[in-house]
């Protein structure tokens, strides 16, 4: 459908393909997508309330996990609805306001994760480091910039590739190969000229993903310094302990975001790389809650007093 709007090609809604190029896996599909998709919002949405409510919880570490743990949600919410709505309906058409929003918040969402997790890597090299001055230095009011530093970069940072593809010429086309409004599938129809959009790609990538990748590793490089210094194998155990859970998220995040972003640009890579996206979207904010609910005694304890106070007020 097009007609005269904002955008100079007239486009008013997009098509987007998802995964009808295989019918018979729609079902199925559902059925998956369905299941992790409550998972994930079921376990970030119970982490978000345990460290609310439990006063123990309220430390720079879980700070983040919480923050972390809303991100997750938003970026669950702005996508998975819609292509479960897509893969139980056959219908895959979405509007052009709601397919701008969805590229935004999908983009603000993967920026706003990577500074998080260098303010969490930040806060693990402190506590590891500088143990003494930890409670000093990571104060509330040092956390809270962390935090709004991240959330407000994400979403400036997403601002002008928004505003500029939402005045791109479609020439009429209105057909995206992929099951959300991505950056680079939303490229592919335009009429208009994309080359300052791959240059902000660029640059986006220098600034939001391989910097705070360096000093994320920075931050690691002193911790496993420290960690080697320390001379009891118990002493080690327990420093390494308090690192494992983020380093394993960072780790699963920087490792799929490579597998999925830094292969050539072409047609058959936007086919092939639909389904590790949609995993990657959906399975990454569920393994969050689980990685960091399994490995932290904090949070086991802290949901087993829940527990037992919500089993005393139902006898009663």
């Amino acid at each position: 459908m097009t007609r005269k709007t904002g955008n100079r090609s007239g486009v008013t809604e997009f098509l987007l393909l998802g995964f009808s190029e295989f019918p018979e896996l729609q079902l199925p599909l559902f059925t998956l997508f369905t299941v992790l998709y409550l998972m994930a919002m079921v376990g970030n949405l119970l982490i978000f309330c345990i460290v609310c409510a439990d006063r123990q919880l309220h430390t720079p570490m879980y700070f983040f996990l919480v923050n972390l743990s809303a991100l997750d949600i938003c970026s669950l919410t702005s996508i998975v609805p819609k292509l479960l709505s897509m893969l139980l309906t056959n219908k895959y058409n979405i509007s052009f306001g709601e397919c701008i929003l969805q590229m935004y918040l999908y983009m603000m969402s993967v920026i706003t994760e990577f500074l998080l997790l260098t303010a969490m890597a930040y806060d693990r090299y402190i506590a590891i480091c500088n143990p003494l001055r930890y409670s000093m230095i990571m104060n509330k009011r040092v956390c809270a910039l962390l935090a709004a530093v991240s959330w407000v970069t994400g979403s400036l940072e997403s601002l002008p590739h928004t505003v500029i593809i939402s005045q791109f010429s479609f020439c009429d086309a209105n057909v995206i190969n992929h099951f959300f409004c991505e950056v680079s599938a939303l490229l592919e129809p335009a009429c208009s000229s994309t080359s300052i959009i791959e240059m902000m790609n660029y640059a986006e990538g220098v600034f939001t993903a391989f910097t705070p990748f360096l000093l994320t590793l920075t931050s690691y490089i002193f911790i496993i310094s420290s960690i080697c210094k320390i001379r009891s194998t118990e002493g080690k155990r327990k420093a390494f302990s308090t690192c494992s859970s983020h380093l394993t998220v960072l780790i699963l995040s920087y490792g799929t975001m490579i597998g999925i972003y830094m292969q050539p640009k072409s047609e058959d890579s936007l086919k092939s790389n639909k389904l590790p996206t949609a995993l990657y979207i959906v399975t990454l904010p569920l393994l969050n809650p689980l990685i960091y609910s399994l490995r932290s005694k904090e949070i086991k304890v802290a949901l087993k007093k829940a527990i037992s106070r919500k089993s005393a007020f139902l006898t009663h």
